[in-house]
């Protein structure tokens, strides 16, 4: 990644020294400021910033012009000049007017919140869909920051990261050739929804349940992914560490096979530009029979961050009122035990027994990993039925379909058919009843 001065050319390498800053508003956000700074610190990290110093500054009337009052202003120039900064990261999200007035009068690239978490995923993105999704996401934030004093946008440096940030000049042009790339990007995109519709539907003849994993960014995805299927996805302590979708097969107890997909990590206030432009892989969880939100219970702030990702499925109609009455049941996997003391343990275990839709696990140690495959399980069977079935003997797919999917009860052979009594949900039934037409 390459960060360039405001008035110069001059590429300031990967790990550039920064300071970051945020504006505290009275009522404004779920965590205090300094577990915001924490964040911020880690995201910057996440791209390798060299964080000199944290602020948080506390605002009472949000500045149409800066944001911050005018003394803040000061203070914040001063605290980037003593830590010889050449970026400050404002934790809060920044109009183009006061982005262009905070660097005028702090002498220094700055950038807000929403850019930080873009940079993030323009370096991270690893697949083309990935970077698609990146780059419109990008140009949607980009569009209306044309009027700075950087390099032109025919002479941006490679990938989808906006630290480099197009020109000044030609700005109609500039705005021209990011309509039509968007667009075009768009086009690729609706091939993409289409690809995966059509993998959707692939799989519902399977059939195959799909068990979806959300949860925080850092909440251990990833980690409780590869533990239940045995894969290799990068998991680090790591905001972000994962972006693309992964999906790979598991066997769960009654269900020999289903689909398990790791998703993006959400974070607080994920630009909306983001949850517009990934909506293609969100499908994924808007297509869920499950999804299990993994939450870091030892994380201090754990409640907020669990109503951050139920905020963001909100948004896809995953969960409230635009959800419907097909909306996937959610089971919480409350992770990171290993990081619990004893008395914080055995209150958690305590408050999940009074739930029946909590789990307590460590994916790291993977205890209790085998209470919720047991917990998806019952889930994903509740309310079957006994369905009696006539199997022609030839058909010994169908019977090896139902006890991947179902438990068989009895079996016996009357002349030509097989007589089955099989245990099925609703929709495992529904799924055979399509098989055998």
């Amino acid at each position: 990644m390459a960060i360039f001065n405001r008035d110069s050319d001059d590429e300031v390498a990967r790990g550039a020294r920064a300071v970051v800053v945020h504006a505290e508003t009275h009522g404004g956000d779920r965590r205090d400021s300094d577990a915001r700074l924490e964040e911020a610190r880690g995201l910057a990290l996440a791209i390798g910033i060299d964080v000199r110093a944290a602020q948080a500054f506390r605002v009472r009337d949000r500045k149409p012009a800066t944001l911050f009052g005018s003394g803040q202003v000061d203070q914040i120039a001063t605290l980037a000049r003593q830590e010889e900064a050449e970026l400050i990261i404002v934790d809060n999200s920044l109009s183009p007017v006061q982005q262009s007035n905070l660097e005028k009068a702090t002498e220094a690239k700055v950038i807000d919140r929403t850019g930080l978490i873009l940079e993030i995923f323009g370096e991270r993105a690893a697949t083309n869909e990935g970077r698609l999704q990146v780059e419109l996401a990008h140009l949607d934030y980009q569009a209306g920051r044309l009027v700075r004093s950087w390099t032109h946008l025919e002479r941006q440096r490679g990938g989808f990261g906006f630290l480099g940030g197009p020109g000044e000049t030609q700005i109609e042009a500039d705005r021209r050739m990011i309509r039509d790339r968007m667009a075009k990007i768009r086009r690729e995109l609706e091939q993409v929804t289409r690809t995966r519709g059509l993998h959707r539907a692939r799989r519902q003849r399977a059939p195959w349940p799909v068990i979806a994993l959300v949860g925080y960014t850092n909440a251990g995805k990833s980690t409780l992914f590869n533990r239940m299927t045995g894969a290799d996805v990068m998991a680090e302590d790591l905001l972000f560490a994962t972006l693309d979708p992964t999906m790979r097969q598991i066997a769960l107890p009654g269900l020999d096979k289903a689909i398990l997909s790791d998703t993006v990590g959400f974070v607080s206030d994920l630009p909306t530009q983001l949850i517009a432009a990934f909506r293609a892989t969100l499908e994924e969880v808007l297509s869920a029979d499950l999804i299990v939100h993994v939450r870091d219970i030892a994380h201090p702030d754990t409640d907020a961050q669990r109503d951050d990702v139920l905020d963001v499925l909100g948004e896809l109609n995953v969960v409230g009122e635009g959800a419907g009455e097909e909306a996937p049941p959610i089971i919480e996997a409350w992770n990171k035990l290993d990081l619990l003391d004893d008395e914080a343990r055995a209150l958690a275990h305590e408050t999940a027994a009074r739930r029946d839709d909590v789990v307590i696990l460590s994916a790291l140690t993977g205890e209790g990993v085998d209470t919720l495959q047991r917990a998806i399980s019952d889930r994903m069977t509740r309310g079957a039925k006994i369905y009696g079935l006539r199997i022609p003997l030839s058909d010994g797919a169908a019977l090896a379909w139902l006890h991947e999917h179902g438990e068989v009860l009895s079996a016996h052979v009357e002349g030509e058919e097989q007589r089955v009594e099989a245990r099925l949900s609703d929709a495992a039934f529904a799924r055979f009843a399509k098989r055998e037409r």
